[in-house]
């Protein structure tokens, strides 16, 4: 898979799952500059549609970042992670694949600007597993990321209830 390849099977990912929540999807925005003062391009931008009660729209500028062999991307991730944290918006960093070193692999887990996410063909949320491999599988970093930036709470409670405590009479 190529990383063009990648980020078409995010983008219809979140198409598939999250576009009828009210999320548009835009392919390689200019979103102001890069910390090196060039114009900088945006892998996805995500738009919320005309929210009901708000009077502005929440986005999300989504960096793809894919490896299958070790290469030239293992520089690239320190840089693009310190460009997202001077972007004026919420950004995240999607990445997937094998090639990644232990180093970079290691950056991107503790980041909180960066969420694996690997959608199969199913284009379904993937959750979390309880594999000693479970922070890099399915899709359920990106879904967070996803919630906590547009208010989806259900994504992350799932079936979950609130507490109720039943007052002792005393």
């Amino acid at each position: 898979m190529t990383g063009h390849e990648y980020k078409l099977r995010v983008a219809r990912y979140i198409a598939a799952v999250y576009g009828p929540r009210g999320v548009d999807l835009y392919d390689e925005v200019t979103v102001g500059t890069t910390i090196i003062g060039k114009p900088r391009r945006i892998d996805l931008l995500l738009l919320e549609r005309e929210p009901a009660d708000q009077k502005f729209r929440r986005a999300l500028a989504v960096e793809c970042k894919y490896q299958d062999s070790a290469g030239t991307v293992d520089e690239k991730i320190p840089y693009a992670l310190k460009d997202l944290e001077s972007l004026r918006m919420p950004a995240v960093i999607v990445y997937a694949g094998s090639g990644f070193s232990e180093g970079v692999l290691h950056l991107l887990k503790a980041s909180p600007l960066a969420a694996y996410c690997m959608p199969d063909d199913s284009l379904k949320p993937l959750a979390r597993t309880r594999t000693s491999e479970a922070i890099h599988g399915g899709t359920w970093q990106l879904d967070h990321v996803l919630a906590q930036t547009f208010g989806w709470w259900d994504v992350i409670l799932g079936e979950r209830r609130p507490l109720a405590f039943v007052r002792s009479e005393t």
